[in-house]
């Protein structure tokens, strides 16, 4: 046996001989001693044990916080997307409501039409609607929104039609100026994709001057256009060799097209 086990096994006897030898009370106050002096060990063992459930019921809390934030960003997700089609549906309806409206008023005979179709190397040129010959169409007749002159049918097969925009170098409107006696032809300028053209009114005399904000409206000359539609507002004017030119901003947005009316005759009693 080992020197250090047989010096133990010595310390160990004399201790328990020290115990049975000592009274009650001295082996109490022993015990008393013992224990004061294994106090802290105990102490420190609840202590990391409730550090330790504290620590579990942190992280917890965090997986739970964590859980409840990524339910609230998916439901955020679906309130967003809710209320945007809320807002597309209140727009279709109030733009329709405001179409109809606008037929019920109108001097004119008027077939509603939808854009179906604008190709972009043409995007100022033309555009494809939903209404041919079965709804009564036929070449050459106005094209409009409640905001003004939009173009003319060119093509008109059963179910669609090609519009020839009033943008186009094409198409052209004879046209006057509101409060004056001013009359010449508007005309539209060739432009590249992506620039938004503007229309010349063409063939006005030198001394027109006319000032930014005066109307243009159809005059009705030529059998095509009725008098009265809006084509746009003056934005500028010059004085060319010949005649006095004026630059107009049209009165429809050309680049936002999807509702318009084509124009077959008028209502009765006009």
């Amino acid at each position: 046996m080992k020197r250090t086990n047989v010096i133990a096994l010595l310390v160990l006897g004399a201790i328990l001989g020290l115990l049975f030898n000592l009274g009650p009370g001295t082996t109490r106050d022993f015990q008393a001693k013992v224990y004061q002096l294994i106090a802290p060990l105990l102490t420190g063992g609840s202590g990391i044990a409730k550090q330790v459930t504290q620590v579990r019921s942190g992280l917890k809390s965090l997986e739970e916080l964590e859980k409840d934030n990524n339910g609230l960003k998916v439901e955020n997700r679906e309130l967003r997307a809710t209320n945007q089609a809320l807002r597309d549906t209140e727009h279709e309806v109030n733009r329709l409501r405001h179409a109809l409206q606008y037929k019920e008023r109108s001097v004119f005979k008027l077939v509603p039409a939808e854009i179906l179709a604008r190709d972009a190397s043409t995007w100022w040129h033309t555009a494809t609607i939903n209404r041919g010959k079965e709804d009564k169409i036929d070449n050459d007749m106005p094209v409009i929104t409640d905001e003004g002159l939009v173009g003319k049918t060119t093509t008109a097969s059963q179910n669609i039609s090609i519009v020839l925009l009033v943008s186009d170098e094409n198409c052209k409107v004879a046209a006057s100026v509101e409060g004056t006696r001013e009359q010449g032809i508007v005309q539209g300028e060739r432009v590249t994709t992506g620039v938004t053209p503007v229309l010349n009114l063409n063939f006005l005399s030198k001394q027109a001057n006319l000032q930014p904000g005066q109307k243009v409206y159809t005059s009705g000359v030529g059998g095509v256009f009725p008098s009265g539609l809006l084509i746009g507002t003056v934005k500028s004017f010059r004085v060319r060799e010949l005649d006095g030119q004026a630059q107009l901003t049209p009165a429809v947005d050309l680049s936002r097209l999807e509702d318009v009316f084509v124009v077959t005759g008028m209502t009765k009693g006009r």
